[in-house]
Protein backbone atom coordinates (compact mmCIF):
# COMPACT_ATOMS: atom_id res chain seq x y z
CA UNK A 1 0.00 0.00 0.00
CA UNK A 2 2.98 2.12 0.72
CA UNK A 3 4.43 2.17 -2.42
CA UNK A 4 0.66 2.50 -4.27
CA UNK A 5 0.53 5.25 -2.41
CA UNK A 6 3.94 7.11 -3.25
CA UNK A 7 3.10 6.42 -7.04
CA UNK A 8 -0.42 7.68 -6.60
CA UNK A 9 0.92 10.62 -5.15
CA UNK A 10 3.77 11.40 -7.30
CA UNK A 11 1.93 11.12 -10.67
CA UNK A 12 -1.30 13.12 -9.19
CA UNK A 13 0.88 15.83 -7.36
CA UNK A 14 0.18 18.64 -9.89
CA UNK A 15 -3.63 18.37 -9.10
CA UNK A 16 -3.75 16.62 -5.82
CA UNK A 17 -3.76 19.77 -4.01
CA UNK A 18 -6.83 21.43 -5.77
CA UNK A 19 -9.23 18.25 -5.46
CA UNK A 20 -8.56 18.23 -1.84
CA UNK A 21 -9.32 22.04 -1.84
CA UNK A 22 -12.14 22.27 -4.16
CA UNK A 23 -13.84 19.15 -1.77
CA UNK A 24 -12.91 21.33 1.04
CA UNK A 25 -14.35 24.46 -0.07
CA UNK A 26 -17.82 21.80 -0.60
CA UNK A 27 -17.96 21.09 3.35
CA UNK A 28 -17.41 25.05 4.19
CA UNK A 29 -20.33 25.88 2.07
CA UNK A 30 -22.54 23.40 3.42
CA UNK A 31 -20.88 24.21 6.92
CA UNK A 32 -22.14 27.47 6.29
CA UNK A 33 -25.58 26.58 5.85
CA UNK A 34 -25.61 24.59 8.64
CA UNK A 35 -24.72 27.49 10.19
CA UNK A 36 -27.07 29.49 9.27
CA UNK A 37 -30.14 26.77 10.13
CA UNK A 38 -28.58 26.44 13.85
CA UNK A 39 -29.02 30.14 14.06
CA UNK A 40 -32.37 30.45 12.76
CA UNK A 41 -33.62 27.88 14.99
CA UNK A 42 -31.45 29.11 18.07
CA UNK A 43 -33.11 32.54 17.30
CA UNK A 44 -36.26 32.74 15.88
CA UNK A 45 -37.75 29.55 17.29
CA UNK A 46 -36.12 28.90 20.51
CA UNK A 47 -35.02 25.83 20.05
CA UNK A 48 -31.66 24.10 18.38
CA UNK A 49 -32.18 20.73 16.93
CA UNK A 50 -28.48 20.30 16.62
CA UNK A 51 -25.91 19.47 18.87
CA UNK A 52 -22.67 18.68 17.43
CA UNK A 53 -21.22 18.86 13.79
CA UNK A 54 -18.22 17.21 12.21
CA UNK A 55 -16.41 17.64 9.36
CA UNK A 56 -13.68 15.80 7.30
CA UNK A 57 -11.87 15.65 3.77
CA UNK A 58 -10.29 11.80 2.87
CA UNK A 59 -6.33 11.66 3.16
CA UNK A 60 -5.19 10.77 -0.14
CA UNK A 61 -4.38 7.19 1.49
CA UNK A 62 -7.83 7.11 2.67
CA UNK A 63 -9.17 7.93 -1.11
CA UNK A 64 -6.87 5.53 -2.71
CA UNK A 65 -7.68 2.40 -0.28
CA UNK A 66 -11.73 2.88 -0.71
CA UNK A 67 -10.89 3.21 -4.71
CA UNK A 68 -8.80 -0.03 -4.22
CA UNK A 69 -10.96 -1.77 -2.33
CA UNK A 70 -14.16 -1.06 -4.84
CA UNK A 71 -12.20 -1.56 -7.90
CA UNK A 72 -11.99 2.30 -8.89
CA UNK A 73 -8.94 3.14 -11.44
CA UNK A 74 -6.26 5.22 -9.33
CA UNK A 75 -6.44 8.41 -10.92
CA UNK A 76 -8.37 11.45 -9.74
CA UNK A 77 -11.17 11.45 -12.47
CA UNK A 78 -12.07 8.24 -11.17
CA UNK A 79 -12.10 8.94 -7.74
CA UNK A 80 -13.99 12.17 -7.99
CA UNK A 81 -16.49 10.40 -10.11
CA UNK A 82 -17.05 7.15 -8.46
CA UNK A 83 -16.26 8.00 -4.57
CA UNK A 84 -19.35 10.26 -3.28
CA UNK A 85 -17.80 10.28 0.36
CA UNK A 86 -14.27 12.36 -0.20
CA UNK A 87 -16.15 15.23 1.59
CA UNK A 88 -17.97 14.48 4.38
CA UNK A 89 -20.50 16.45 7.12
CA UNK A 90 -21.91 14.71 10.20
CA UNK A 91 -24.71 16.32 12.23
CA UNK A 92 -25.35 15.03 15.64
CA UNK A 93 -29.36 15.79 16.88
CA UNK A 94 -31.31 15.51 19.88
CA UNK A 95 -33.88 13.56 18.81
CA UNK A 96 -34.88 10.98 16.18
CA UNK A 97 -37.08 13.38 14.98
CA UNK A 98 -34.70 16.29 14.58
CA UNK A 99 -32.92 13.91 12.35
CA UNK A 100 -35.21 14.35 9.61
CA UNK A 101 -36.06 17.78 10.26
CA UNK A 102 -32.54 18.81 9.71
CA UNK A 103 -32.47 16.62 6.50
CA UNK A 104 -35.71 18.10 4.85
CA UNK A 105 -34.42 21.27 5.47
CA UNK A 106 -31.04 21.21 4.54
CA UNK A 107 -32.02 19.21 0.99
CA UNK A 108 -34.71 21.54 0.38
CA UNK A 109 -32.55 24.23 -0.66
CA UNK A 110 -32.43 25.27 -4.26
CA UNK A 111 -28.76 24.99 -4.67
CA UNK A 112 -28.56 21.42 -3.46
CA UNK A 113 -28.98 18.63 -5.45
CA UNK A 114 -30.03 15.28 -3.49
CA UNK A 115 -28.07 12.24 -5.36
CA UNK A 116 -28.97 9.79 -3.07
CA UNK A 117 -30.79 8.61 0.40
CA UNK A 118 -30.03 5.78 2.92
CA UNK A 119 -32.89 5.86 5.95
CA UNK A 120 -30.51 3.22 8.21
CA UNK A 121 -32.90 4.55 10.64
CA UNK A 122 -36.04 3.05 9.24
CA UNK A 123 -33.81 0.60 8.18
CA UNK A 124 -30.98 -0.22 9.92
CA UNK A 125 -28.09 -2.36 8.69
CA UNK A 126 -27.60 -6.19 10.05
CA UNK A 127 -25.24 -4.85 12.54
CA UNK A 128 -27.85 -2.28 14.20
CA UNK A 129 -25.88 0.80 13.06
CA UNK A 130 -28.23 3.38 12.65
CA UNK A 131 -28.02 7.01 10.44
CA UNK A 132 -29.65 9.13 8.01
CA UNK A 133 -26.54 9.08 4.96
CA UNK A 134 -27.33 12.00 2.07
CA UNK A 135 -25.41 12.40 -0.77
CA UNK A 136 -25.77 15.98 -2.29
CA UNK A 137 -24.58 17.64 -4.63
CA UNK A 138 -23.49 21.66 -4.26
CA UNK A 139 -21.97 24.41 -6.60
CA UNK A 140 -18.17 25.59 -4.91
CA UNK A 141 -17.56 28.73 -7.38
CA UNK A 142 -14.06 29.25 -7.91
CA UNK A 143 -11.84 31.70 -10.41
CA UNK A 144 -12.55 29.52 -12.91
CA UNK A 145 -16.48 28.84 -12.67
CA UNK A 146 -18.86 27.46 -10.78
CA UNK A 147 -17.86 23.29 -9.56
CA UNK A 148 -20.29 20.96 -8.41
CA UNK A 149 -19.16 19.48 -6.02
CA UNK A 150 -20.42 15.82 -3.47
CA UNK A 151 -20.47 15.96 -0.06
CA UNK A 152 -21.78 12.77 1.95
CA UNK A 153 -24.12 14.00 4.99
CA UNK A 154 -24.64 11.49 8.29
CA UNK A 155 -27.56 13.17 10.45
CA UNK A 156 -27.92 10.71 13.87
CA UNK A 157 -28.66 11.02 16.99
CA UNK A 158 -26.24 11.46 20.22
CA UNK A 159 -27.43 7.67 20.93
CA UNK A 160 -26.79 6.34 17.84
CA UNK A 161 -23.33 8.19 17.40
CA UNK A 162 -22.27 7.20 20.61
CA UNK A 163 -22.66 3.63 19.33
CA UNK A 164 -21.49 3.65 15.89
CA UNK A 165 -18.06 5.26 17.49
CA UNK A 166 -17.83 3.12 19.92
CA UNK A 167 -18.55 -0.07 17.45
CA UNK A 168 -15.98 1.75 15.18
CA UNK A 169 -13.24 1.60 17.65
CA UNK A 170 -14.07 -2.23 18.60
CA UNK A 171 -13.82 -2.61 14.91
CA UNK A 172 -10.28 -0.96 15.10
CA UNK A 173 -9.00 -2.46 18.04
CA UNK A 174 -9.85 -6.52 16.51
CA UNK A 175 -9.30 -5.46 13.19
CA UNK A 176 -12.13 -6.64 11.85
CA UNK A 177 -12.13 -9.68 13.15
CA UNK A 178 -14.59 -9.18 16.41
CA UNK A 179 -15.56 -12.39 18.72
CA UNK A 180 -18.73 -12.96 18.43
CA UNK A 181 -19.56 -12.47 21.81
CA UNK A 182 -19.24 -8.81 21.41
CA UNK A 183 -21.05 -8.95 17.98
CA UNK A 184 -23.95 -9.56 20.23
CA UNK A 185 -23.42 -7.31 22.64
CA UNK A 186 -23.50 -4.35 20.32
CA UNK A 187 -26.59 -5.80 18.66
CA UNK A 188 -28.09 -5.70 22.00
CA UNK A 189 -26.01 -2.07 23.06
CA UNK A 190 -28.24 -0.71 19.50
CA UNK A 191 -31.47 -2.04 20.62
CA UNK A 192 -30.97 -0.44 24.13
CA UNK A 193 -29.67 3.11 22.10
CA UNK A 194 -32.74 3.00 19.93
CA UNK A 195 -35.30 2.37 23.49
CA UNK A 196 -33.38 5.48 25.04
CA UNK A 197 -34.08 7.38 21.78
CA UNK A 198 -37.82 7.08 21.80
CA UNK A 199 -38.71 6.98 25.38
CA UNK A 200 -36.40 10.43 25.28
CA UNK A 201 -38.48 11.85 21.97
CA UNK A 202 -41.81 10.75 24.07
CA UNK A 203 -40.65 12.70 27.01
CA UNK A 204 -39.65 15.31 24.95
CA UNK A 205 -43.30 15.35 23.34
CA UNK A 206 -44.38 15.13 26.65
CA UNK A 207 -42.98 18.36 28.29
CA UNK A 208 -43.29 20.12 25.09
CA UNK A 209 -46.84 19.47 24.12
CA UNK A 210 -44.84 18.45 20.52
CA UNK A 211 -45.97 15.38 18.61
CA UNK A 212 -43.59 12.86 18.02
CA UNK A 213 -42.70 12.81 14.25
CA UNK A 214 -40.04 10.05 13.68
CA UNK A 215 -41.38 7.13 12.07
CA UNK A 216 -41.65 3.63 13.22
CA UNK A 217 -38.37 1.57 13.18
CA UNK A 218 -38.21 -1.10 10.97
CA UNK A 219 -39.91 -4.51 12.32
Amino acid sequence: MDSELVTFIARERNELERFLLEHQFAVDELLTKVTILRREFMHLRHYNPIEHVTSRVKTPASMLQKALRKGVPADLDSIREQLTDIAGIRITCSFIADTYLVLETLTAQSDVRVLEIKDYIVRPKPNGYKSLHAIVEIPVFLSTGPKHMKVELQIRTVAMDFWATLEHKIFYKYDGDVPPRIIDDLAEAARVADELDRRMEELHAEVHGTEDTAPEAAE
